[in-house]
């Protein structure tokens, strides 16, 4: 049986506006392959992707955002909405 692994996702240029800069999600990638991400950004929500290339295709922004497998450092602090 496959583990479960952990990623989250950097911005270093918040391209939409909306999440703000730094780690801002954070995510698993199921055995079956399927990528859930939890975005930490000052309006939260979750969602479910069939892959993490999927992800990266939706929200990469042609490389403005880093998709990094492991745990995030300062998993704990949370989002401030950029104003």
């Amino acid at each position: 049986m496959d583990s479960i692994k952990h990623f989250y996702l950097k911005r270093e240029v918040d391209v939409s506006g909306t999440s703000g800069t730094g780690i801002v999600a954070r995510g698993i990638i199921l055995p079956s392959g399927k990528a859930i991400i939890e975005w930490t950004s000052f309006h939260t929500s979750i969602a479910i992707y069939n892959n993490i290339e999927d992800v990266n295709s939706i929200h990469g922004h042609d490389g403005a955002t880093e998709i990094i497998m492991g745990d995030p450092p300062n998993a704990k602090k949370p989002r401030k909405k950029n104003i």
